[in-house]
Order: structure tokens, then sequence, then C-alpha cells
């Protein structure tokens, strides 16, 4: 199973790139993968909402695509040698704060836009991400230790392990579906999480991506050490983490009093 959504979640990002292309509609044969033509696209890319590291996606695929064409003499020189393209810089994220993760939790949503909350509302006291809160079986992925019950499995997205608790409002999710999480495209939940977004009056983009952010800040904000946050999000290098959850201003308070204290 893990495998396979691997494989369709590889064929989505690869969809992406080829549908840019096809929009853009300039770059229809191979000869016109130009050094001119590739950075005229790279300006058509920049025009839109996409980030610099997006871009940098796209053009790291479509570089090993011109680049196997060169190393097969189907186009006279690999425009990629000529054109260089940095990664730039991520949008800062940001997390939902407890009470605002509080003021979803107690919002009366009903229908697709209580389901949808409920499912971030998971993501976000699990660190789970969205194809792996859709992918969860209560039965299978967890091991009860003391009065927790954790998720032991593995990301579809990279198959690196992970360790994590289900805090007490994701307990509360998965109580109310009867341990069988809704079902919901990637696409739909998001555009949900707009309207949601919407009602709430929340001045922040809401993602799934958002709620995995939201819960590492969460427990790093509760002084889990950020070894044992990156295992729980299935991070093999801690400097993603880093990237993930900035240490907030309140914790660098509150360890500073502690600290004042402690000095004799």
């Amino acid at each position: 199973m893990a495998a396979e959504d691997i494989k369709i979640g590889t064929r989505k990002h690869k969809q992406v790139v080829i549908d840019a292309v096809k929009t853009y509609g300039k770059l229809k044969t191979y000869g016109d993968l130009t050094p001119k033509n590739i950075l005229a696209f790279d300006r058509w890319l920049h025009n839109g909402e996409r980030s610099d590291v997006t871009i940098y996606g796209y053009h790291k695929r479509l570089k090993k695509w011109v680049g196997e064409l060169a190393r097969l003499d189907e186009i006279p020189r690999n425009p990629y040698k000529i054109v260089s393209v940095t990664r730039g810089k991520s949008k800062e994220r940001q997390p939902l704060l407890e009470t605002e993760l509080k003021k979803m939790r107690d919002y009366p949503f009903d229908g697709k836009l209580e389901r949808v909350r409920d499912l971030f509302i998971f993501s976000a006291y699990t660190g789970l991400a969205f194809c792996d809160v859709q992918n969860f079986d209560y039965q299978s992925m967890t091991v009860k230790e003391g009065d927790l019950v954790f998720i032991d499995g593995n990301r579809i997205k990279t198959d690196t392990k992970f360790f994590t608790p289900i805090l007490a409002p994701a307990m509360e999710v998965l109580k109310k579906y009867e341990f069988k999480l809704p079902k919901i495209s990637n696409q739909k939940a998001n555009d949900y999480l707009h309207l949601i977004q919407a009602q709430l009056g929340i001045k922040k983009n809401l993602t799934f991506h958002v709620a995995r952010h939201s819960f590492a800040t969460l427990a790093l904000a509760h002084d889990v050490p950020i070894e044992n946050v990156a295992r729980m999000l299935g991070h093999e290098d801690i400097r993603t983490t880093q990237i993930y959850a900035k240490v907030l201003r309140t914790t660098i308070e509150r360890h500073a009093t502690a600290l004042q204290g402690a000095i004799i």
C-alpha cells in the first residue's frame, strides 16, 4: 500500500511539471529546449504564485529529463549546462497557536467543513502529513505505552519511520469517527480549509502542511527536545525539523527566566 502510494505521489509531482510546461505552451519540441527558452519559462513560472522552492523543484525535474535527452543525442546540448537556477528561500511557515487551534476545535462546523476540520485537528495533534492521515489504520499502526497511544509507522512520502503520540484532541477525533477517519482528496480538503479559515477569521493560510508545522511548534514550545520532534515527524535530518519549527519567542523568554533564577 505505502509503496504504491509513493509511486502515485511521484507521478502526481511529475504531472504537475508536465502540466506547467503545457500551459506555458512554448516548449513544444526538442528544438525549443534552448537556454533562452528555459530562462523565459523560468520568468513565466515566477509571474505566478509559486514559491522559489516550488519553481526550483520544477526545474529539478525538467533538468533531469532534458539531461537524458542530451545524453541520448536527441538535443545538441543541455541548456541547463548554461542556465543556473537557484533554490531560493522557503516562505516562512505560520503555524497555528494553541489559542487558534482551540478556537478551531470549538467552532460549530457541520457537514464537510466539520470533517475537514477534524482531519486538520488530527494532523495538528499527531504531526501526520495529509497522505499519512488518509493512510492511517488504527488497528495496524498503533501501540499503547502507559497512558498514551502512539502511531508507529513509515511516512508515505519518504518511507522514513516515525513514532508519534495521539494527543487528546486527536484521540477525540478518532473516537468521534469510531477510529476510521473520513476520506477526501488533498485538493478538496485544502479548498474547504480556505472556507474554515474565513469563518474563523484566521489571517494565516490554512493547509495541512500548516497542521503538521503547528504540531512541531507546539511540541517545541512545551520543551520536547528537537531530536524527539524529528522522530515524531519522521525527519531523517534534524535540519529539516529546524526549518519546520522556529523556536518561539515565548519559549526563549521562559528559558531565560529559568536561567536567571538559576544564577547564583
